[in-house]
C-alpha cells in the first residue's frame, strides 16, 4: 500500500538550486514503491464551486512564475497524463457528493513538476492533477482527500503539493537578494511545530480548526490555497485517527518558508 504525500515545494528554483529539500525530493522515490500513476493536489491549481481533474494525454509543463534563472524556465516535464483515470476519477467524486468535472488543456503548473522532476525525473510514470478550492476550507479539502483513498490501494500515489507556511510578502525581500539561509521568525517555528506535533498525534479535529488554534496562523497563511494539499493528502489516507503520519524532512528556505514532508499511511 502507497502512503499518501505532503510535499511543500517552495520557491520554483529548487529544481534547479542546491537546497536540503532539493536534496531530499532527489532521494524520495527510492523510498517508495513504485507508482503505476501519480495524483497531485496543488495549490497552484485553483477552481471554485467544483473539483477539476487534469485529462489531456500529454499535458504541457506551465511556467507559472516570474522573474527566475533562464534555465528553468527551458525545463520541460513530460510526463504523460491519463484520461481513462482522469474520468474515473471525477466519476468517484462526483459519486462522494462532490461537483466534479475533467479539464482539458491545462498543464502541469510548478506546484507538480517542480517536485516531480526532481523525484521522478525520467518523466515516465502518468501525471493527474486536482484542484484545491480557494473559497473552501480545511474540511472540505479533507473531504475530498476521503474520496480519493481508494486510489493507494490501486497503485496511485497521491500528492498533496503546497507549502506548510507560505508568506510570500516577507519571502519576497530574502527572495530577491538570494537569501536563502536567512533568519527564521519566531512565528514559523511555533506555527510549523504546532502543525506537526497535531500530525504526529492524529489531532485532525485540531488540524481542520488551524485558523482558531494555531499560533501564527495568519501570519503563515494570509490565504489558505498552500496549505489545502496537506488536507487532501490527510483526507487520502483514510484519516490520521486510524493510520500513522511520518516527517520525511524538515527544512527552511529563505528564511519562512517551511519546507516539510510527511507521508500518511493507513494502519496495517
Amino acid at each position: 500500500m502507497l502512503p499518501t504525500l505532503f510535499l511543500s515545494h517552495g520557491s520554483p528554483d529548487i529544481a534547479v538550486a542546491e537546497t536540503p529539500a532539493t536534496a531530499f525530493l532527489r532521494d524520495l522515490a527510492a523510498s517508495l514503491p513504485r507508482p503505476r500513476a501519480i495524483v497531485v493536489a496543488s495549490a497552484h491549481f485553483e477552481a471554485t464551486g467544483r473539483v477539476l481533474v487534469t485529462g489531456d494525454a500529454q499535458p504541457e509543463t506551465i511556467h507559472d512564475f516570474g522573474g527566475f534563472a533562464p534555465e528553468l524556465y527551458a525545463m520541460r516535464y513530460p510526463a504523460p497524463g491519463d484520461p481513462a483515470l482522469a474520468q474515473e476519477i471525477a466519476a468517484g467524486l462526483g459519486a462522494a457528493g462532490l461537483a466534479a468535472g475533467v479539464a482539458t488543456g491545462r498543464g502541469f503548473d510548478h506546484g507538480a513538476w517542480v517536485p516531480l522532476i526532481l523525484a521522478y525525473p525520467a518523466a515516465d510514470i502518468p501525471v493527474l492533477e486536482v484542484s484545491v478550492d480557494p473559497a473552501r476550507d480545511a474540511a472540505y479539502h479533507y473531504r475530498l482527500g476521503e474520496a480519493l483513498a481508494g486510489l493507494a490501494g490501486r497503485g496511485v500515489l497521491v500528492v498533496g503539493s503546497g507549502s506548510l507556511t507560505h508568506n510570500l510578502r516577507e519571502a519576497f525581500p530574502n527572495l530577491r537578494a538570494g537569501r536563502r539561509q536567512a533568519e527564521v521568525p519566531d512565528w514559523v517555528e511555533a506555527f510549523a511545530a504546532w502543525m506537526g506535533e497535531r500530525l504526529a498525534e492524529g489531532d485532525v479535529e485540531a488540524l481542520l480548526d488551524y485558523r482558531r488554534r494555531a499560533p501564527f496562523a495568519r501570519e503563515n497563511h494570509p490565504t489558505d490555497e498552500h496549505l489545502m494539499p496537506l488536507y487532501v493528502a490527510l483526507g487520502a489516507s483514510s484519516g490520521m485517527g486510524a493510520g500513522t503520519s511520518t516527517m520525511l524532512h524538515r527544512s527552511r528556505d529563505f528564511g519562512v518558508l517551511a519546507m516539510e514532508a510527511f507521508a500518511f499511511s493507513r494502519a496495517a
